[in-house]
């Protein structure tokens, strides 16, 4: 069922998944120009490959970039999949970026989306152009621990949080599903009990559009992605934030209570090449007003790293004929 009194969400230009080496698949979104330079975006947790907010679409078709929106291991069409630690996503990422045709690329992370940007960027500094982060997490263990608050839990409580994995995951499913048809009500409840600066997002009929439109089709079949995460959250990452090269630009809100500003800002000061942009009386949600911002920061440096335009040869489109209108499968 439909949403009541939730605003319709524009489809993404094309989705399907993409096959990896082992045989599982990664699910994407894709908006923008298909043969603008690649820019991997990474969703937020819980997220989905739709959650893209729409200023970002909009400029990544203003800007010619060619924005996919990968969905991580556990939900929506991706396989279900744990990995060790956040390193491990960087050979997918790569799969992928092969898959779709494209040698170099730019990352983006939102939130929980972000460890995972900067495990690429560390991982792949011959690939990876340049990362943008949007309140990304910060490390809650070993060496560069900044995080506090409700985030630490992540790493008290690591050596439980496997074992509830398929059952919250297959829980977390169920309430989607039965509270979709009030999804509007059940979202402007949630946003009553979130900061003010939260709240003001929530509130945006686009963000509720695009937030709902995403949680709806991604959690379908499957909502393990956010166990997944969180559990990735309590470990070492596998890499410091020392070593990454890559550059990176970071945008935070001041008032952010999940990944609280001062956690942020001495994660941060780590990185060797950093821009990091303070958005004045913004809380967590408040940096997906910062997506066009990011797409353009990333155009610049892309534009002035590769001044010849290349235009690739591989484009991914939907199958002729897909069976019973499905998505599009790239092998």
């Amino acid at each position: 069922m439909s949403p009541l009194g939730v605003a319709p969400c524009p489809p993404p230009r094309l989705e399907g998944t993409i096959a990896l080496a082992d045989g599982r698949r990664l699910g994407f979104a894709e908006y923008g120009d298909p043969t603008g330079p690649l820019v991997l975006w990474f969703h937020g947790t819980p997220g989905a490959r739709r959650q893209v907010p729409l200023i970002g679409r909009r400029a990544a078709e203003v800007l010619g970039l060619r924005l996919v929106c990968l969905e991580r291991p556990g939900v929506g069409d991706s396989t279900d999949h744990t990995y060790a630690q956040m390193r491990d996503w960087a050979p997918d990422v790569a799969a992928v970026a092969d898959r779709l045709g494209h040698e170099r690329f730019m990352v983006v992370g939102m939130s929980g989306g972000g460890p995972y940007a900067l495990a690429c960027a560390h991982e792949l500094p011959s690939r990876v152009v340049a990362a943008g982060l949007l309140g990304p997490v910060v490390p809650t263990t070993g060496e560069e621990e900044e995080a506090h608050g409700l985030l630490g839990n992540a790493q008290r409580f690591n050596d439980v949080l496997p074992l509830l994995r398929v059952p919250l995951g297959a829980a977390l499913t169920n309430v989607v599903k039965v509270a979709t048809p009030i999804a509007h009500l059940a979202f402007t409840a949630f946003g009553m009990i979130l900061p003010e600066g939260d709240r003001r997002v929530l509130g945006q009929p686009e963000i509720e559009s695009m937030f709902i439109d995403d949680l709806v089709i991604g959690t379908r079949h499957q909502c393990r992605a956010f166990m997944n995460d969180i559990i990735l959250f309590g470990r070492p990452w596998g890499f410091h934030l020392a070593d990454v090269a890559v550059p990176v630009y970071w945008w935070h809100g001041d008032a952010d209570p999940f990944v609280r500003f001062e956690d942020a800002r001495r994660a941060a000061a780590l990185l060797p090449d950093v821009e990091f942009v303070v958005r004045p009386e913004e809380s967590h949600l408040g940096e997906f007003g910062a997506a066009d911002q990011v797409l353009a920061v990333l155009a610049d440096v892309w534009h002035a790293t590769t001044p010849t335009p290349t235009l690739h040869a591989i484009v991914a489109e939907p199958a002729p004929e897909p069976p019973e209108s499905g998505p599009a499968a790239i092998p």
